[in-house]
Parts: structure tokens; C-alpha cells; sequence
């Protein structure tokens, strides 16, 4: 009697906006290094999520940019075409059309209720707001759904939104049939809280009031040296993991004991009986040396066709299960959708 064949791995997705033209060491730390680890373990689709990056006011060609420095980091980092798939949210049309049959199972309220846009109004900023701003909370359903993920990793500022995405997928299955598995959330092991060098109180972020607290990936070395070299600490001398009372130290910890493999805790014992001048010169070079790898192999990435063969590969793979998806969720709907050989849907699931 023949074994029964292994298991297809769980499925793992998750997505980065082309907002900037590097992204940071909190980025990495805190997100993408897991994205590398979870090649090993899932079926793992990752997308640039241009789509989402023009709900904002944007440069066209900057955008277009962005987005290939993106793809070009993200495979710099360690996302291998033969593990994972990557591709560009644009390239698969099934994101948007599937967004519109979720936007029609989507309250108001609900939606209103989604962190970025109620924080918006909050401040009364909604004059130069989008309806996509509005809506893109029910695109990053999309995005999921489309993909029959199993997990998704996810931090605290995304937890509301794959709740939404859970919600709109029992609410689907339960009125139409099952057309979606419902995702839960992966917190992936061994991330960093990165935060800004120049004010430890507020996380790392590009948005962040002033760049000098801000560790690009692709920054030129000796900028990133003297930011680090720069950073703000704590009163006293001793170098402590202690993020209570010594915030800017502990930030520093994190960073250098996360490109180096081991805990901040650990990485701390090196430093019994010296000072921050030690500390801050040691982890300048471990993130000059770090990012110095990933600015090369980023532009080795940039500077051939195998970048734009590689996306195109993912796209085709993204395509063909997200069409799969989508074709169901039309027929399930009552949509009259043309087959191939000119014949319509004429049959509906029970």
C-alpha cells in the first residue's frame, strides 16, 4: 500500500508599501527578517503593496521607482524566487475585483471604525483624505482572502485589520457557501522592537520628526556611523539591558545583539566595565557592515533582468491561485462570467 503523500505546508502572506526609497533597520528587524525565516517553514507569498501606496498623494515615476528598489531589497535580504514567491499587488487585477465584493459585504461603520481613518478624524484631517484611505482596510482583505492564507504576521497597528479580514470571510462563507479559509494571525518569533535613535520613547519610523533618528538600509556608512555614534542615552555609565530606565541604551543592545544573533541581554555582558562610547562605536560598525551588504547586493539585484524576471515569475504564480479564488467567489455571487470558450456560468453551488 502506497504512503499517503506529505502535506502542503500552511500558507503565509504578508505585504510592504513602496512608501520610501530604503527601508529602515526597523523595517528588517522588526518584520523582514521573519519574512526570510518563514521561507523555511510556509508556502510564503510576500507583495510590494502599490496599490495600497496611492492612497496618499504620490509621484508616478517615483512610485514606479520605489517599487522595484523595494522587490530589489526584500531579495537583498534574503527572500529566495525558489522559496517564496514575490510579485507587485498591481500585477494581479484580482486584488481590486475582489476588494469590490468585500466592499458590498462591508459596513460603514466598520469601516470607519479602522484605526488610520478614525485617527484622521479624530484630528479633522479628513479634508485631503481619499475614499481609497477609507476602503483599503477592505483591499488588505483582499489581498489575504485571494491567497487562502492560513497566517499572517502581523504587529499590534494590524491586529484590527485582519480581525476585519476574519470578519468579512465568516461572513462570506456563512451567506454565500465556503469560498475562504479564515486566516489567523502569525506572531513570528525573535522579532525587535527598533526604536528612534534620537527620541527612545517613540518606535523607529520614517515619519519619525527628525532623521537622525532613522537607520536607512541603504544609507551611505558614514551617515549611518554618526547617527549611532549620536544616538541619545541615558544617565550613568554602565551599559544595562534595562528598557525601563536606560531606553537609548537598550535600543542600541537590540540593534547589535539582533544583527549579531543573540539577545540584547547577551549582548550586554560585553560590556562590564566599559562605557556607551564603546557601545555606540561597536554597533556603528555592525550596522555599517550590515547595511554595506545589503546596498550591494541590492544594486547587483537592480542592475540585470533577473529582478524583473523574478517578479514576473511571482506575479504568474499570484495570478493563477488568486483567479482560482476569485472565480468562485464570482460564481457564488451570481455573476455571469464567460468561460473560455464563450459558454457562461450556468451553475450555481449549493
Amino acid at each position: 500500500m502506497s504512503s499517503a503523500s506529505p502535506a502542503a505546508p500552511a500558507r503565509v502572506l504578508s505585504g510592504i508599501q513602496p512608501t520610501a526609497d530604503s527601508f529602515h533597520f526597523g523595517n528588517y528587524l522588526g518584520a523582514l527578517r521573519q519574512w526570510v525565516a518563514l521561507q523555511d517553514e510556509f508556502d510564503a507569498l510576500y507583495f510590494i503593496a502599490d496599490q495600497h501606496a496611492i492612497t496618499v498623494p504620490f509621484d508616478p515615476a517615483l512610485l514606479r521607482k520605489r517599487v522595484r528598489g523595494s522587490a530589489a531589497q526584500l531579495l537583498a535580504l534574503g527572500l529566495d524566487p525558489e522559496r517564496s514567491t514575490l510579485f507587485v499587488q498591481s500585477a494581479v487585477p484580482e486584488h481590486a475585483q475582489l476588494a469590490w465584493v468585500l466592499g458590498c459585504l462591508t459596513g460603514f461603520g466598520e469601516a470607519s471604525r479602522m484605526t488610520q481613518f478614525k485617527d484622521k478624524s479624530a484630528r479633522g484631517d479628513l479634508g485631503d483624505a481619499t475614499v481609497g484611505l477609507f476602503t483599503y482596510p477592505i483591499l488588505q482583505a483582499a489581498d489575504i482572502l485571494l491567497y487562502q492564507a492560513d497566517r499572517v504576521p502581523v504587529g499590534e497597528d494590524q491586529r484590527q485589520h485582519l480581525e476585519l479580514t476574519r470578519v468579512l470571510a465568516k461572513r462570506f462563507n456563512t451567506r454565500f457557501g465556503v469560498a475562504f479559509k479564515v486566516p489567523e494571525p502569525h506572531i513570528p518569533k525573535g522579532t525587535a522592537k527598533v526604536l528612534d535613535l534620537a527620541n527612545p520613547e517613540k518606535q523607529m519610523s520614517k515619519s519619525a520628526a527628525s532623521p537622525a533618528g532613522l537607520l536607512n538600509l541603504l544609507e551611505d556608512p558614514k551617515s549611518l556611523s554618526k547617527k549611532v555614534r549620536s544616538a541619545v542615552t541615558d544617565s550613568g555609565r554602565d551599559v544595562l539591558f534595562d528598557p525601563v530606565d536606560k531606553p537609548g541604551v537598550t535600543n542600541l543592545l537590540t540593534i547589535g545583539g539582533a544583527l549579531t544573533g543573540v539577545s540584547g541581554e547577551q549582548f550586554a555582558t560585553g560590556y562590564e566595565g566599559r562605557g556607551y562610547g564603546d557601545l555606540k562605536k561597536d554597533v556603528a560598525e555592525i550596522v555599517v557592515e550590515f547595511a554595506t551588504g545589503v546596498r550591494e547586493r541590492t544594486e547587483e539585484w537592480l542592475a540585470g533582468d533577473r529582478l524583473d524576471e523574478v517578479l514576473a515569475a511571482g506575479s504568474a504564480r499570484a495570478r493563477t491561485l488568486a483567479a482560482a479564488t476569485l472565480a468562485d467567489v464570482y460564481e457564488r455571487v451570481g455573476f455571469v462570467v464567460p468561460s473560455p470558450n464563450g459558454s457562461t456560468n450556468g451553475t450555481a453551488h449549493a
